[in-house]
């Protein structure tokens, strides 16, 4: 039985450093755009990698192979210019394998041990290979065995595609949406044999994260106590570029709630935590902090659904306005200064 959590081996290294390379000689981003999406089947799971070819722009030179219908859909809002404004926003919502391209400064100890124990050398800009799994909410990490191994496959078949497409740029275009052009390996015997087929992406599930509701003796002493009802109060949640990590686990991005006055552009309270924790106790957390003011606002504005679905119900209980917003303007200037700090 395979372990999946087992780093790579030395020929796993060498196979997937070895196609790197081939494909970066190959250069395909001379002639291929990000937009030009198309998926590879993984051979022992049967996920679809959908790659992206990066580098057209001159600035990052890599093979994106995001993962199944929840990576294309990140890759999706990514090419969508969603966070031209935010950019480390992206960061946060990619689910992919990356091999890309970088200067030396950019590489950990652990990939200059490999690198020196393949007898590999590398000099100059856009040079060194790195190869990173890429998880919503987590700090990019190193490959496991079975992910440098997909990512070996994925960047061959990539320089199988991106040739063929030089020759027909017409070869990624389907006449029905949402169909994606996808090499499939078919094995008659002990042989790969890989064919082209159109295939749909898999339904995405998207997963509302729980809300603990706030206890009804809670509502009921806060309608008893006529609390204060006074301003506008912003709210939303993110992740803050500052990767934390408990004891051998991989790093993660924390999420903050921050909750700021309109008018004034004071923060009235922040905290940080994971992400599940932060939006499945927000509104217990939010009663909390009224109670502890004794005041409650006339009206919440907010500019993301996730933050408008855990806090409508609550906001209904206790006669607050609330309203979905295209900018938070108090708090987003708060946002930037704590971004600009750390």
């Amino acid at each position: 039985m395979m372990n999946n959590e087992l780093p790579p081996s030395l020929l796993e290294w060498k196979a997937l450093y070895e196609a790197a390379l081939e494909f970066k000689e190959l250069a395909p981003w001379n002639w291929m755009y990000d937009t030009d999406i198309f998926g590879v089947k993984d051979p022992v799971s049967g996920e679809i990698g959908y790659c992206c070819i990066m580098g057209a722009a001159g600035e990052h030179y890599a093979l994106g192979l995001y993962s199944g219908s929840e990576g294309l859909y990140g890759l999706s809002k990514i090419l969508s210019g969603e966070f031209s404004e935010l950019r480390d926003e992206a960061l946060y919502v990619q689910k992919c394998l990356m091999a890309s391209f970088e200067d030396r400064k950019c590489l950990q100890k652990q990939d200059l041990r490999q690198i020196k124990a393949l007898g590999l050398k590398f000099r100059g800009r856009n040079a060194w290979p790195l190869f990173r799994n890429y998880m919503p909410g987590f700090f990019p990490w190193y490959l496991k065995g079975d992910e440098a191994r997909f990512l070996t496959v994925a960047l061959k078949q990539a320089m199988d595609v991106s040739l063929r497409f030089k020759k027909d740029p017409g070869l990624l275009v389907h006449p029905l949406k949402d169909h994606y052009f996808v090499r499939v390996p078919d094995k008659p015997g002990d042989d790969i044999i890989w064919k082209d087929e159109w295939l749909e992406p898999l339904a995405l599930e998207m997963k509302d994260a729980p809300v603990i509701p706030v206890e009804k003796t809670t509502l009921d002493r806060i309608k008893k106590a006529r609390l204060q009802r006074r301003g506008i109060w912003e709210i939303d949640f993110f992740y803050v570029p500052a990767a934390l990590r408990e004891k051998e686990e991989r790093p993660y991005f924390p999420y903050m709630s921050l909750l700021v006055d309109h008018k004034s552009t004071l923060i009235l309270n922040l905290r940080l935590e994971k992400e599940a924790d932060c939006k499945s106790t927000f509104p217990v957390n939010f009663t909390d902090f009224i109670e502890q003011i004794k005041v409650i606002p006339d009206e919440l504005l907010v500019k993301r659904y996730d933050v408008y679905r855990i806090m409508k119900p609550l906001s209904a209980e206790l006669g607050i306005e609330i309203n979905m917003v295209e900018s938070l303007p108090a708090l987003e200037y708060a946002q930037k200064s704590m971004k600009d700090f750390i």
